[in-house]
């Protein structure tokens, strides 16, 4: 039971990471251990959050968010952006309304920049700017996001050096920070952020065994295509306010399906290319995992990520799980 505190949360109350790569079994391990403590589950997961992208991004089907509520799942449309500093404040928000009412948040995904944001806190960065949005991505399609991330580079090196040539969204918010900032984007985040106001377990699913994940990553988009994840692209498409340099269809498989179904690629190449970017997602996942020292490791391929997890948790809570 969660100790008694007037006003806001502090740094009695517990929450409880649940972090990993793209398919490694997180929701599966989330809903069980809710299944077996006071637990209520918050979504971590930039594409989740946005309603439409639903096969492709793996949300959870309706029997288990029926049994299983997440909170942040499906808080945006598609043509709307969506920030680590929107992300924190929603978090923020669902884990006072959790330990509120006497339960602890567990929040699970994968998306790094999320997590990172809300135990670290952010800099007061200028807030989006659709017009100098909408210009950045008008130049990058004339001239290629390389040759953006190069006046990056001329502009902030600090904040170029972090930032991969070919990574849109950071590229554009990173020019789009300068422009309306006056200065660096390396300089403005000095600021001193506010930390998260709760103790945190930290629990981290990392396979031994790249190859199993591979295979996994690679049966799971199968799997997707014969549920309808075209038909679900070809929807948003038909839209028509759509286009794929918004965030949420730059998410991995989103980007390679809507090329496919404007004719840039075939089915071989679309199904090779949506399958090698979800590895390069993963891989990146991991790297930055095996950066967080203080989460405790489970390898869901050769542990019981069940049994561990919980017995982490019962420590952790000072309670015993549901029999």
């Amino acid at each position: 039971m969660l100790m008694k505190c007037e006003g806001a949360p502090d740094a009695r109350f517990p929450a409880i990471f649940l972090m990993g790569p793209t398919a490694s079994g997180k929701t599966a391990l989330a809903c069980a251990l809710a299944d077996a403590f006071a637990l209520d589950l918050i979504s971590v997961d930039s594409a989740l959050v946005y309603r439409g992208l639903d096969i492709g991004a793996a949300k959870p089907d309706a029997a288990t968010l029926a049994r299983h509520p997440h909170a942040l799942l499906d808080i945006r449309d598609p043509s709307a952006p969506y920030s680590a500093a929107m992300f924190r404040e929603d978090a923020l928000a669902e884990m006072a309304r959790i330990t509120a009412a006497r339960r602890v948040p567990l929040l699970v995904g994968g998306t790094g920049l999320y997590f990172r944001a809300l135990q670290k806190g952010l800099s007061d960065l200028p807030e989006a700017d659709p017009s100098v949005r909408a210009r950045i991505a008008s130049e990058a399609q004339r001239q290629g996001w390389p040759a953006l991330h190069a006046r990056l580079t001329r502009s902030d090196p600090q904040a170029a050096a972090r930032i991969r040539v070919n990574d849109a969204q950071r590229i554009q918010r990173a020019l789009e920070v300068i422009e309306l900032g006056g200065r660096p984007l390396s300089e403005q985040q000095r600021g001193i952020p506010a930390r998260l106001p709760y103790r945190v377990l930290k629990l981290a699913l990392i396979p031994a065994d790249r190859n199993v994940l591979r295979e996994r990553i690679a049966r799971r988009f199968d799997a997707m295509l014969a549920a309808g994840f075209l038909d679900e692209v070809r929807r948003l498409r038909a839209r028509g306010d759509l286009h794929p340099e918004l965030p949420a269809l730059r998410a991995v498989g989103y980007r390679q399906a809507w090329q496919h179904l404007g004719g840039e690629t075939d089915a071989r190449e679309f199904r090779e290319r949506a399958i090698f970017a979800t590895n390069q997602l993963a891989k990146r996942q991991l790297t930055w995992l095996r950066g967080e020292v203080d989460a405790r490791a489970v390898d869901p391929d050769r542990d019981d990520p069940f049994d561990l997890a919980a017995r982490a948790i019962e420590l952790f809570l000072g309670t015993s799980r549901n029999l």
